[in-house]
Formats: C-alpha cells, sequence, structure tokens
C-alpha cells in the first residue's frame, strides 16, 4: 500500500486532512499456495478521502458504477467496521475512488477494497495499525491472508491466519518479470470454489505439502526453472478449476514454448498469471496475441 500525500488545511472546526493512497493488485495461490501465498502487481485502487456531510462514493471509472455509491461499499463498510472493531465512530466520508484492477477476475478487486477500508479506518480514527495489524483486520474480514497480505506489504506473501493467529513472511522476488492474461468473463469466487472437492486423499496431502515446502525453497535460491514447475503442480485447485477457464490450455501452451516458468490461475480465476525471466517477457506477450479474447498484459511486480 503506497500513501501518495497527505495535504493540511486550516479550517475553522478542524477536520482530518484528505487522504490520498493506492492499494495494488494482487495474484493469489501461485500454484500450491492455496490460501496462502499472494504476489503484489502494480495495477492499482486509487482512493482519495475527505471528511463530508455523509458517506459518499464518486467512481473515477465507468466498470465501478456497478458498486454501491454510499456505506454499502465495499472500502466504507469495511472502515466502519473496523472504526467499531476498535471503539471509534468513523465521520462521514467522501470518496473518489479509481482503479486499475478488474472486477471478479482473481486480481484480489476484494481485497484491495478492504485493505483501502481498513487504511481509512486507521487515518480518520487515529488507530496507528501497524502492517501487521492491517494483514490481520484484512485476513479476519477474508477468512485468509493471500491476497490481502500483499495488499499490504508488497512483494511475495507467504501467511497461516487461523484460530486468531497470523503468521508471515515477505520476500522480493528479483530477477522476475509477470504477464496477466484477463479473459473478457467472470468466475464468482463463490462457484470457484464450489468446484473443489470437499476432502483430499492423504497422498495429495503429502504430495502437495512436498511440492510446496521444495518450491518456496526454490524461490529463496533463485531457483526458478524449479518453482516454475512445481508450481504447476498443485494437486488441492488447479486441477478442479482449470476447465472453468476455456483459453487455460492455450495461453500455458504459447508461455511454456515461449520460456516462461510457469503460467497458474490467479486467483479464483479466470485471469492467469505468468512469471518468467525480464528479457522474455515482450516476446511471449507478443506471442499470447494470438489467444484471442483476452487482454495480455506485462505487469510490474510491485515490491
Amino acid at each position: 500500500m503506497t500513501k501518495i500525500r497527505s495535504s493540511n488545511t486550516s479550517r475553522a472546526f478542524p477536520k482530518m486532512p484528505a487522504h490520498q493512497f493506492k492499494v495494488p493488485a494482487t495474484s493469489a495461490n501461485l500454484g500450491p499456495g492455496f490460501d496462502s501465498m499472494g504476489l503484489a502487481l502494480g495495477k492499482f485502487l486509487r482512493i482519495e478521502a475527505e471528511e463530508g456531510e455523509r458517506f459518499e462514493v464518486i467512481f473515477e471509472d465507468d466498470f465501478l458504477e456497478v458498486l454501491p455509491a454510499d456505506e454499502k461499499n465495499l472500502v466504507l463498510d469495511t472502515a466502519i467496521r473496523i472504526a467499531k472493531k476498535y471503539d471509534r465512530t468513523l465521520p462521514p466520508l467522501k470518496i473518489r475512488m479509481g482503479s486499475e484492477i478488474p472486477l471478479t477476475h482473481g486480481m484480489g478487486s476484494s481485497a484491495s477494497a478492504i485493505i483501502a477500508g481498513v487504511e481509512l479506518a486507521d487515518h480518520f480514527c487515529g488507530l496507528g495499525l501497524s502492517d501487521f495489524d492491517k494483514v490481520m483486520c484484512g485476513s479476519e474480514f477474508e477468512g485468509h491472508p493471500d491476497n490481502v497480505g500483499p495488499a499490504v506489504t508488497g512483494g511475495l506473501f507467504v501467511g497461516y491466519y487461523g484460530d486468531g493467529s497470523l503468521y508471515y513472511h515477505t520476500l522480493a522476488l528479483d530477477g522476475l518479470a509477470a504477464i496477466v492474461s484477463v479473459p473478457p468473463y467472470e468466475i464468482d469466487t463463490g462457484a470457484a470454489r464450489a468446484a473443489l472437492p470437499a476432502s483430499y486423499s492423504r497422498t495429495d496431502a503429502v504430495s502437495q505439502n512436498a511440492i510446496n515446502n521444495v518450491m518456496l525453497l526454490s524461490i529463496l535460491n533463485n531457483d526458478y526453472p524449479t518453482m516454475g514447475a512445481l508450481m504447476m503442480s498443485d494437486r488441492f485447485h488447479e486441477p478442479y478449476r482449470e476447465s472453468l477457464i476455456a483459453e487455460y490450455e492455450d495461453i500455458r501452451r504459447v508461455t511454456l514454448s515461449g520460456g516462461a516458468y510457469a503460467t497458474v490461475i490467479s486467483g479464483a480465476g479466470p485471469s492467469l498469471l505468468t512469471l518468467c525471466r525480464e528479457e522474455d517477457v515482450d516476446r511471449i506477450v507478443e506471442a499470447l496475441g494470438s489467444v484471442s479474447g483476452c487482454l495480455h498484459e506485462k505487469v510490474e511486480i510491485f515490491q
């Protein structure tokens, strides 16, 4: 989360100064890191907020117009609830909202809204929250930290949230480039979760544990070829969700034949995330033009 600027304005009855900040998109799971790993991407939800006469949202991008424009908006609803959690009352806010993050496409649009709400409550109620506190607040809303975590910390996030406890570490991914392929349709997160089995075999659970452990050490040792092979060996969600994405096989064929390390489902889909060498990214994006109907875009890994 990046603060752009704050300005102080003298008033007869002082209000909190206007507050501008942006929250990055995120790509969760990264294959076997189901509900525990995520990566911050350089596409942003932008917020400018100031105290007003009532709760109000002004949208700067047309595709956001489907969202509530009052306190029912997820950003404001989260801010109000976080203020109450700390026994404070959020003042009515007028916010301007713009975004580069597509809605319901597996790129963390809801998580960015939740973290924006946490930031508003922190700023306008003077909560003094740390990054850890903000990830905890977001995890309490989402039930898992894989999207809200990197939306606060940036970089690669690996975390566990359960029974009221939160543990996480972060890491910069150096020498890698990212591509997102965004199909022109949505997949509801609930439907994507409904596609998963109710339970997994012991064999799959043991394999998944080993795959994820070795993948993390591969990342730490900058062994990206091994990282990529294991990232595409998930047993928990990719095999059950790939049929929901019509372009899944075609995009993988193009990216892997172009030398990419891995292409995986971003969050619950339908977007796909490709990781590759920086020197290969432009060539792979150009080759992806053969998979029509999707927006293929090079995206900065937001550290």
